[in-house]
């Protein structure tokens, strides 16, 4: 069953979003999503052919502006010279990820954040999930960064496709991925099972904590595995998007090799 951006949960806020950059501009017009308006600087236009022609086929109406508006209304501060107003960025429901599994005829693999704060870290863990083939991202609703213009950016396109969840309750959502089979691996530096010995090969969650705290106590105390990246240098911590990445892809490594 192919992701269906219609059906997915509104993000709540009942606001706008704003996509920033050539990159996610061009995936939300590729992938069809909403877009209410475009903004791009007139010095702009001759490097952005592709998106202008792509959101004209699509009836997007574009107002050229000049760059000084485009400035203060960038979030990110590296627009590009272009800004799309597009509908808030919709949430999926957690049987949508499952259906995403499903539908590739694959285990499901699922990233899920605990208490990511910065949003470029979580547009980041977002790019990376999406490049690894992954088949959702879960964040929670409180306490945590969700999909903001910044997130947006950061994950460069890839939020056009694939699932994210928001949960009101993680700690209920491990227990509903646990209830359908799913095993789930927390990143911790001090975890009892190294990086290469956790298998990764059936159906995975792979818990990130957050940038200072690390994942939280009754997360960790759902977590099957508490796994840790082995360090051979002096620095003995990853990034949370980069942590995550590297989960990710000795996950991929796994499948692709029949769990060896």
């Amino acid at each position: 069953m192919p992701f269906d951006r219609e059906k997915r949960a509104p993000r709540g806020e009942g606001d706008s979003l704003l996509l920033e950059g050539r990159n996610a501009v061009l995936e939300h017009l590729r992938a069809g999503g909403a877009t209410v308006k475009l903004f791009v600087a007139e010095n702009a236009r001759a490097r952005l052919g592709d998106v202008l022609a792509l959101a004209q086929s699509q009836g997007v109406p574009v107002v050229g502006c000049d760059r000084r508006k485009l400035d203060a209304m960038s979030v990110t501060g590296n627009h590009q010279g272009v800004i799309a107003q597009a509908a808030a960025h919709p949430y999926a429901t957690l049987e949508e990820l499952f259906a995403a599994a499903e539908g590739r005829g694959e285990p499901p693999l699922f990233v899920l954040c605990d208490g990511i704060e910065d949003p470029h870290n979580l547009g980041a863990i977002i790019r990376s999930a999406e490049a690894a083939g992954a088949h959702g991202v879960i964040i929670p609703k409180r306490r945590a960064a969700g999909l903001t213009a910044v997130a947006a950016r950061a994950s460069a396109g890839a939020l056009e496709h694939i699932p994210v969840h928001r949960a009101t309750n993680l700690a209920a959502a491990l227990d509903a991925l646990k209830g359908k089979g799913v095993w789930v691996f927390g990143a911790e530096a001090d975890g009892t099972v190294s990086l290469y010995e956790a298998d990764f090969a059936g159906p995975a969650a792979l818990v990130i904590g957050s940038e200072g705290a690390g994942l939280s106590r009754l997360i960790r105390e759902k977590c099957d595995f508490i796994v840790s990246i082995p360090m051979r240098g002096r620095v003995n911590s990853l990034n949370a998007s980069n942590a995550a990445a590297v989960l990710l892809f000795e996950a991929v490594r796994r499948r692709l090799h029949g769990g060896g």
